[in-house]
């Protein structure tokens, strides 16, 4: 077996589904079935049990799950070892952002930080908070990039940047705001992000804060984006907190307007496993990020 075939095999595994897999490690469809099938006749066991249209894990592929990962982790840090023994910042980077940041931070600061290092390939994963400190634990990704709070005391967390999460409604809602700013949370309607996600979590806070309970909130839409939420308050759907950066655009054009309820600002923070090694493109990557 080679390390391709088990990229390709933990790939499929973790996802369930061989187009998504394929998408997500830049081969066609055909070419990540012909990977997985080479790799079960090569070994005469089969990996995968494929339902209908969908395909899992038999018994041997769970028990051969664990042990794939951990040769592609250990091949990792080879790599790793050379690219520090050289000095030379070359390889691939694995980025895995939370929305905010992906889409309104951290683009212009990829662009520069390409043009310095052209040699070095970056791959980008997006999630919400939750799923990226996840990936970054698993290894899935080198670097995480997140607008959240992260739970796991292994990782390295650092502090970027910050963010002004803002109060939004559509600029024709008549959402009732009491004198003082002070409004009643749960008579409004609420579109909000899934669990998991920093948005989300700036409200559950300002629940906490205030003595609301979060299931008391009245939520008519959770959606999986910052985009689909701008979109769905712009049409007037309801209430809904979000980055001063994903909105600033619709407030200026009188889609939007702001509610002037007292939210502190949140920290863009970069998070890495403390028990693995930098390579030189990693630290690069860190300092460029950092403002180094």
């Amino acid at each position: 077996m080679t390390l391709d075939q088990l990229r390709v095999f933990v790939a499929v595994a973790e996802r369930s589904h061989v187009t998504r897999a394929a998408r997500a490690i830049g081969m066609t469809q055909s070419a990540t079935s012909a990977a997985i099938s080479s790799l079960e006749r090569q070994s005469g066991v089969r990996l995968f049990n494929r339902v209908g249209r969908g395909i899992e894990l038999t018994e041997a592929g769970r028990r051969f799950l664990p042990e794939a990962r951990k040769v592609l982790e250990r091949a990792k840090i080879a790599g790793a070892v050379l690219e520090q023994a050289s000095g030379i910042a070359r390889g691939t980077v694995s980025v895995g952002a939370s929305q905010t940041i992906a889409n309104h931070w951290l683009p212009r600061r990829l662009a520069t930080y390409h043009e310095a290092y052209p040699g070095i390939r970056l791959d980008i994963t997006i999630g919400n908070t939750q799923g990226i400190e996840n990936a970054v634990m698993a290894g899935r990704v080198d670097i995480g990039l997140v607008e959240g709070p992260t739970g796991h005391g292994v990782l390295i967390r650092q502090v970027i940047d910050t963010d002004r999460p803002m109060l939004v409604v559509s600029s024709s809602s008549s959402a009732q705001i009491a004198p003082g700013g002070r409004m009643d949370m749960t008579s409004l309607p609420w579109v909000i992000r899934e669990e998991g996600s920093g948005t989300r979590h700036v409200l559950e806070e300002l629940c906490e804060r205030t003595g609301v309970r979060f299931d008391a909130l009245r939520i008519v839409l959770v959606l999986p984006s910052n985009e689909a939420v701008r979109e769905a308050v712009e049409a007037g759907a309801g209430v809904t907190i979000i980055s001063e950066q994903v909105a600033a655009a619709s407030i200026e054009a009188g889609r939007l307007r702001a509610v002037p309820v007292d939210l502190p600002e949140r920290e863009f923070a970069l998070i890495r496993h403390s028990e693995r090694a930098l390579t030189p493109a990693q630290r690069a990557l860190i300092d460029a990020l950092s403002g180094r």
